[in-house]
């Protein structure tokens, strides 16, 4: 019988599952505002100092919290996003031409996750064909309906939140904390994985995996802050 400690993909310290982020590096992050953000992996990234940082995410967190972090200690040179969202200090940066930004139509950055986890380089989309998306990149027709072509995107590291996982490192979101997590986490060289709750190989439904456990490299069991982005009430 094969042992299983050689599949076994949980470390024990968030020093562990960031180990060999370096200056320079890509990184891609899974969440839509605050909801299923890997919260921990990136307080820990914040905490390692490292800069001249390229992060590929739908935003890039709230001022005082998740990627806001990265962008106040001045450790994000490059972001791909497809929104600023509700972070002034993104804002104010990309206006003062503090950091680079590349706004992405969100199904297309999706996409292009999706596509370099896959192994395409490259695919042809009709969204931003003609406007300043398509500036520079080549164009083609099919079928009567012009395309733009965009490179796929790949990470040095990837990193997402789950809800629950097994040893293994198969995956299992919840709800629309799912959102770009699946992408991610196919996209990285290195996927680290922070979940709710780790539990044995085979209690998992192999039907209900969003992730499998093939794409992850690291997996650790965190604790939350369950924040409210904007809140909104009646007067």
């Amino acid at each position: 019988m094969t042992s299983m400690s050689g599949f076994d993909k949980r470390v024990a310290s968030y020093e562990q599952a960031m180990a060999g982020l370096e200056d320079g590096m890509t990184f891609a992050v899974g969440g839509f505002g605050l909801c299923g953000i890997p919260e921990n992996l990136i307080t820990e990234a914040a905490r390692l100092g490292r800069c001249n940082l390229t992060v590929i995410s739908n935003n890039c967190g709230v001022d005082d919290f998740g990627l806001g972090l990265l962008l106040k200690s001045r450790q994000i040179r490059r972001i791909i996003a497809s929104y600023v969202g509700e972070n002034a200090e993104f804002e104010r940066q990309m206006l003062a031409g503090e950091v680079e930004v590349e706004l992405t139509p969100q199904g297309t950055l999706a996409e292009k996750l999706r596509a370099g986890g896959a192994g395409i380089p490259a695919f042809y989309t009709a969204t931003g064909f003609g406007t300043s998306v398509a500036e520079g990149k080549p164009t083609a027709r099919f079928d009567g309906r012009d395309y733009v072509l965009e490179r796929s995107l790949k990470a040095d590291f990837a990193l997402v939140k789950a809800w629950k996982a097994d040893w293994f490192g198969n995956l299992i979101y919840r709800n629309t904390a799912r959102n770009f997590n699946p992408e991610v986490a196919t996209a990285g060289r290195i996927t680290v994985a922070e979940v709710e709750e780790i539990v044995p190989p085979g209690q998992l439904d192999p039907n209900h995996i969003h992730t499998p456990g093939i794409y992850v490299n690291r997996l650790i069991a965190g604790t939350f802050t369950k924040r409210i982005e904007k809140l909104t009430v009646r007067e």
